[in-house]
């Protein structure tokens, strides 16, 4: 394990609940378990945690609508749902999830992910820069035109990586492997955290696409 971390687990299931608590205790992270999200805002301040894992459907408020308050705080999140369908995982992405798992998963791939995001939660480098687009990963911020633009930590790192290497494409594999730490996964990942950074950044685009090969970072006018 790479660090120890409080992790806060949200879901209805008492059984899944059980097995994802103990088995990321056994790994040494401190975790919150509760069955439900009526006291998340409550819980977010007071454990504040470094990861959420957080099932889709709760009893009361579901997960989609606990996204926005695990969102405006640091904390990574990463969505358990029983759908598989990929409307339903893009919605959560969109949401402002960082990663995914379908039930029924095994324990082990949901602690490398705890894992992997932790890794990614870290500084990413130097600050970088194209146009007017400025990547500060030490300060966790990010500028246009002097303007702070607002972005997750996934969000962050993603598009310090495609500025990093401006003017030259990464392929989604590339850009899976690089921010999210797997060589093989749903590529749908990359492709709305891409168009949520295309969204916040605005017009003119220095994120562009090269059909069939992937992204590229570079001045609108180049």
């Amino acid at each position: 394990m790479d660090r120890a971390a409080r992790v806060l687990v949200v879901e209805d299931s008492e059984p899944i609940l059980a097995s994802v608590t103990t088995a990321l205790t056994g790994v040494g992270h401190e975790v919150l378990a509760r069955p439900d999200g009526a006291r998340l805002e409550d819980d977010l301040a007071a454990f504040a945690p470094d990861v959420v894992v957080l099932d889709l459907m709760l009893p009361g408020r579901d997960g989609y609508a606990l996204l926005p308050a695990v969102h405006a705080t640091s904390a990574g999140v990463i969505l358990l749902t029983a759908r598989s369908g990929v409307a339903d995982r893009v919605r959560g992405l969109r949401a402002g999830a960082d990663d995914y798992l379908v039930k029924p998963f095994a324990l082990a791939e949901l602690l490398a992910r705890v894992e992997a995001l932790l890794r990614r939660s870290g500084g990413v480098g130097d600050a970088v820069e194209v146009d007017d687009v400025v990547v500060d990963p030490d300060a966790g911020r990010v500028t246009r035109g002097g303007r702070e633009v607002p972005v997750t930590a996934t969000e962050l790192r993603l598009l310090h990586d495609l500025v990093a290497h401006r003017g030259r494409v990464r392929s989604k594999s590339q850009l899976l492997g690089a921010v999210w730490g797997w060589e093989s996964y749903d590529l749908n990942v990359v492709e709305v955290h891409v168009s949520a950074l295309r969204r916040k950044l605005g017009e003119p685009r220095v994120i562009h696409t090269v059909r069939g090969q992937g992204y590229v970072a570079r001045a609108s006018r180049t």
